[in-house]
């Protein structure tokens, strides 16, 4: 017993360690991790003709560098496996280098040919206006299909707080979901953490389709209450006709309709890399949430996007992935690179975001200057 509780103490010990929005600790995190990233070996992997690396904060290996062997892959790239290079000066001899880095840090690497970004960003959703609930914000079409399909298939939705509903969530839906969407790159925190600290302090919910659990969110709440944030989700069994009945939409539609009638004023939809890209961050996109910087040392943290060659893979992989850069006084835009061959990516879009603006790039101008293979761009 002792043990056990010894444990359970540890994970949750590192469970705030990892994502607390105090201050203090959060401040610590960031110092501890800065501390430590100028000793972290580079991640270099070949896509295609592209070699990429990514270096510094360890946490990038695990968002960072999976998203960009992801949009590798779906770019149509072979992708080959991830070698280490040791940590320090000179950079690695790749065409794309990201570095995550202190603000300091970014400020003093090289401006021409590249970007700093947030390394992280977070979804928020405000669920009250001027003290009243603010009214869900979805396009016409994904109103009707919701009311549609609620009334078809009889979608309700379910709140809990047990232990036994949560290992069913955690084992029937997230992992295998999880599991289907990412495969070797699926990451979460485990089934004790969730319940010690996500559920402890939170909910769990579940659409139900006539009675029937078809899809869950594990949420948890800030200690003033104020702030609803969604940890893991899964649809039953990770099966692919369950995003295809439109039941993942309805579930954030339903838990945003919960946290208006419970006074609740922030729904945060979790985290996500800095590129309009990202699958996830245009599907929440649809809810109308506002980029902001993450609740936690991940708001501390950048992402310097430099590049040292210019060639034509280089310039597909910069314009098929606009960026959200921070600018002065935290602003954040997003921005969309192009060329007389490629053009800017507009049908990623950016609007319903609560971004600044939107800047397009030219290219010929951003690499002006780069090493290149003399060839066609």
């Amino acid at each position: 017993m002792i043990r056990t509780s010894a444990v359970a103490a540890w994970e949750r010990a590192k469970f705030a360690w990892d994502g607390s929005g105090n201050r203090v600790l959060a401040t610590a995190r960031h110092l501890a991790d800065t501390a430590v990233a100028g000793r972290t070996d580079w991640q270099v992997f070949r896509a295609g003709p592209l070699r990429i690396g990514y270096g510094g904060y360890r946490a990038g290996q695990s968002h960072v560098l999976p998203f960009l062997r992801e949009r590798a892959r779906a770019a149509g790239l072979p992708t080959g496996p991830v070698t280490e290079e040791p940590a320090g000066h000179p950079f690695p001899d790749v065409d794309v280098l990201l570095l995550g880095c202190s603000p300091r840090r970014a400020a003093a690497l090289p401006s021409t040919a590249a970007v700093v970004a947030p390394f992280r960003v977070h979804l928020v959703l405000p669920t009250t206006e001027a003290g009243r609930p603010r009214p869900v914000v979805v396009s016409r079409k994904e109103r009707q299909r919701f009311a549609r399909e609620r009334d078809r298939r009889g979608w309700e939705l379910e709140e809990t707080r047990s232990g036994a509903d949560l290992t069913f969530f955690y084992h029937r839906m997230h992992v295998p979901t999880m599991a289907r969407r990412h495969g070797d790159d699926a990451r979460s925190v485990g089934l004790r953490t969730a319940r010690d600290s996500i559920l402890a302090r939170g909910v769990l919910f579940f659409v139900t389709e006539n009675g029937e659990r078809r899809a869950g969110m594990l949420c948890r709440r800030d200690a003033a209450g104020r702030r609803l944030t969604l940890r893991l989700a899964g649809v039953l069994d990770g099966a692919a006709e369950h995003y295809d009945s439109g039941i993942f939409m309805a579930t954030y539609l339903l838990i945003t309709r919960w946290a208006n009638d419970r006074g609740i004023e922030r729904l945060d939809l979790s985290g996500t890399e800095p590129f309009l890209s990202k699958g996830i961050l245009q599907f929440k996109r649809k809810l109308h949430p506002r980029v902001e910087l993450p609740p936690n040392h991940f708001a501390r943290k950048r992402l310097w996007l430099g590049v040292r060659r210019d060639t034509p893979a280089v310039r597909d992989l910069l314009a098929a992935n606009p960026v959200l850069v921070l600018r002065e006084h935290g602003r954040i835009e997003a921005v969309y690179f192009h060329d007389a061959r490629r053009p800017a990516r507009t049908d990623l879009r950016w609007g319903g975001l609560g971004l600044d603006a939107a800047r397009y790039v030219n290219l010929d101008e951003f690499l002006a200057g780069l090493p290149s293979d003399g060839g066609p761009r």
